[in-house]
This record gives C-alpha cells, sequence and structure tokens, in this order.
C-alpha cells in the first residue's frame, strides 16, 4: 500500500468513525422523543443513572442477575434473530447476531429502566399472550466479567432475561408501545458485528493507563479490598460449602 493510500485509508475509518459515533449520540434523543410521543411524559436524565427494577422481576431472576441490571459498566445493543438451521455464525444466547446496535448510554438506560424494567404497568406478571417470540436486540449489562442479557421480542412483546444458562421470560404487552419506540432507533444505528476476540481486542483484564482511569480504579476497588478483609477474617470460622472435611 503507498504512502498515499494507506492515509487515504485511515481517514475513511477516521470518517466512519465520526459518522458511527453521531449516529449513536442521536439514539437517546429518538428514543426519548418516541416514548414522550407515545405516552406524553419525558423520561428524566442523569450522569449517573439511577437504574432500578421492579420487585417482580429481582426475585424471578436472582441477586447476580439483578445486580448487574442495576450497576452495569456498559451496556451493549445487539440485533439478533433466531438462527437458521446449520448456522454457523455468531450467536448470543443461542440466536444469531445480525448486527451491532451501540453502546448505550446513561440516559437511554435509564429511559428503559423507568419505562420497562421498574414500571408496574409494563409487564403483565399474571397473564401469557397466544404468540411466538420474535427477538428483536439483546442489551448486554457487562459488570467486571460478568453479564446478564436482556431481550425485547416484537411484535410478539416479550422481555426475556438471561443469566446463568437460565431465561426469564415476561409478558410485555402493556408495554408494546414503549419497546417498539426503544428498539427502532437503536436499529436504525445499526453497524456489521465484527468479534473483537478476532483481533485480539478481548482483554481479559482491564488496565488502566490515565490519571482518571486510576482514580476510578481505585473508587471502584475500595469496597471490593474491605469485602476481600472481611473473607480474611472469616476464614478461621468453621462452616462452608468450601470447607473440607476428611473423614
Amino acid at each position: 500500500m503507498s504512502k498515499y493510500s494507506a492515509w487515504a485509508f485511515i481517514l475513511a475509518i477516521f470518517c466512519s468513525a465520526q459518522t458511527y459515533a453521531q449516529g449513536v449520540v442521536t439514539v437517546a434523543k429518538d428514543i426519548d422523543e418516541n416514548i414522550t410521543a407515545n405516552n406524553n411524559t419525558t423520561a428524566t436524565s442523569s450522569d449517573s443513572p439511577n437504574l432500578t427494577l421492579l420487585p417482580q422481576l429481582s426475585s424471578s431472576i436472582g441477586a447476580a442477575a439483578t445486580n448487574n441490571l442495576l450497576h452495569p459498566e456498559q451496556v451493549f445493543c445487539y440485533q439478533v434473530a433466531t438462527p437458521p438451521q446449520n448456522y454457523q455464525g455468531y450467536t448470543l444466547n443461542g440466536m444469531a447476531i445480525v448486527s451491532f446496535c451501540g453502546i448505550i448510554n446513561d440516559k437511554v438506560q435509564q429511559i428503559f429502566s423507568q419505562k420497562i424494567l421498574n414500571n408496574p404497568q409494563s409487564l403483565s406478571f399474571d397473564s401469557s399472550e397466544n404468540c411466538i417470540i420474535r427477538p428483536q436486540i439483546m442489551l448486554r449489562y457487562v459488570r467486571g466479567v460478568d453479564a446478564t442479557d436482556v431481550l425485547l421480542s416484537s411484535p410478539c412483546h416479550a422481555l426475556a432475561i438471561f443469566y446463568g444458562g437460565s431465561v426469564k421470560v415476561f409478558n410485555a404487552k402493556p408495554s408494546a408501545g414503549e419497546i417498539d419506540s426503544i428498539i427502532k432507533p437503536l436499529l436504525n444505528n445499526k453497524v456489521e458485528f465484527i468479534s473483537p476476540a478476532l483481533f485480539n481486542q478481548s482483554l481479559p483484564i482491564g488496565v488502566a493507563k490515565t490519571d482518571e482511569q486510576k482514580q476510578i480504579l481505585q473508587k471502584k476497588n475500595k469496597p471490593i479490598r474491605q469485602w476481600q478483609q472481611t473473607i480474611q477474617e472469616q476464614s478461621a470460622k468453621s462452616a462452608g460449602w468450601n470447607k473440607l472435611k476428611s473423614n
């Protein structure tokens, strides 16, 4: 590749990245406007999202899955579909990955929490629908190396939560309009899915490089270190599934 060709290639990548970034920025605005049109309400924004969950959801999926939904470090969006027979492409919870639809920012996380995950009128826990789930998007709530996945289905409106090899499905017909208002702008900004592991871009552990990242790490690790200290203090005590006892 010539010098000029190389620069043209780099410029093309930069322009594509700029265009994609601008598209992702508009997603929160589009979702907010779509839901406002349906409900005549506007979700409040916050620099740090106050994410909440319906008690029925939390008790059904368990504490670990709930923790990921309430305290995610990143939320990724993937367009998914039922895989055809003999499908050998990339999958997520057994569904074919069609495209990548962005990194979900704090405002969209809060809108989704307010309108779906913590809205008593959004889900029907006492009734079911006679329809087949049509996967549309999967939201992956990542915390550390753990993740809880939330599937949105339309037109058979349903919410499915995947964690630890199990799945819980909920009837979301009461919030059909809100779900479609979330799905549409996200899919309007989709790009081709490329595996990060293919290019060795999936790191098993984070590396703090800047002073800001080091401060975030110190703040985040403080409660973890306290937990480790508590475990060490209790290590001499009897009991537990992790204590071997010889006969």
